[in-house]
C-alpha cells in the first residue's frame, strides 16, 4: 500500500497515520517528524529547514525533495509507505510523480482530511509537546499530570514556535494558497478520496478497508 495523506496543519494527519500504519505494517513517512529532528540535531538540511518553519512558510521543493528520495529509497518503505506532510504543492506532487515513475511505484491512494480553519486554530494552540521524547498533549483535552513535564519520560512540555496563533493562521493561508490545489490535481486521477477530519479518529482507516476490500 502505498498512500498520501493531505489536509491542513491540526486536522489529525498523525492520529490517523498511526492507526493506518498500525493496520496496515507500511512505513510511516512524515517530513515533519523528519525536519524537526533535522532541526534539532543542528544538521544542515535542519538549519535551512527552521528558517521556512518559524515563520510558519512551507520548506523550499529542493530541500524536501532531496530528503524524500533518500526516505523512499529505506528498507521499511520497499513494502510500502505513507506519506504525511507531502506533497504539499503542486510541484512536490509532480516531482513525487517522476520519482515514482523512476522506482517503478505507483499511488493507491491519496486521503483529504478536511476540517474548518477555526477549528484548526483551537485544537493547535492547546497543543504540547514534550521536547524529548515527541509525546503530544492537549491543554484542554490531554494535559499532562504535572504542568510542563511528560508523564512518559519527564522531559520539558512545550509549545513549539509553529503552534502558536499567529503563526497557525499564516500556516493556513500557505495551506489554502498553496496545498488545496492538490486537491484538483489528485482528484483528476481518481484516486482522492475526503475524511471529515472532525468525524471519527479511524474515519480514514475505513476508507481504505472499503478500497481494499
Amino acid at each position: 500500500m502505498r498512500i498520501i495523506l493531505i489536509g491542513p496543519p491540526g486536522a489529525g494527519k498523525g492520529t490517523q497515520a498511526a492507526a493506518i500504519s498500525e493496520k496496515y505494517a507500511v512505513a510511516h513517512i512524515s517530513t515533519g517528524d523528519i525536519l524537526r529532528e533535522n532541526v534539532r540535531s543542528g544538521t544542515k538540511l535542519g538549519l535551512e529547514a527552521k528558517k521556512f518553519m518559524d515563520a510558519g512558510s512551507l520548506v523550499a521543493d529542493s530541500l524536501i525533495i532531496d530528503m524524500m528520495r533518500g526516505r523512499l529509497g529505506e528498507a521499511d518503505a520497499k513494502s510500502g509507505f505513507m506519506l504525511d506532510g507531502f506533497p504539499r504543492t503542486v510541484a512536490q506532487a509532480e516531482a513525487l510523480s517522476s520519482l515514482l515513475d523512476e522506482m517503478s511505484l505507483r499511488l493507491d491512494a491519496v486521503i483529504l482530511l478536511e476540517i474548518a480553519d477555526e477549528a484548526v486554530v483551537g485544537r493547535l494552540c492547546s497543543r504540547r509537546v514534550c521536547s524529548s521524547c515527541g509525546a503530544i498533549y492537549n491543554t484542554v483535552a490531554r494535559p499532562p499530570k504535572a504542568d510542563g513535564v511528560c508523564d512518559e519520560c519527564g522531559g520539558a512540555v512545550i509549545q513549539r514556535d509553529d503552534d502558536k496563533e499567529s503563526v497557525i493562521r499564516r500556516r493556513l493561508e500557505v495551506y489554502h494558497a498553496e496545498t488545496a490545489p492538490l486537491v484538483d490535481y489528485y482528484e483528476k486521477t481518481g484516486i482522492l478520496r475526503r475524511i471529515d477530519a472532525s468525524g471519527p479518529r479511524d474515519a480514514a482507516l475505513k476508507c481504505l478497508e472499503g478500497l481494499m476490500a
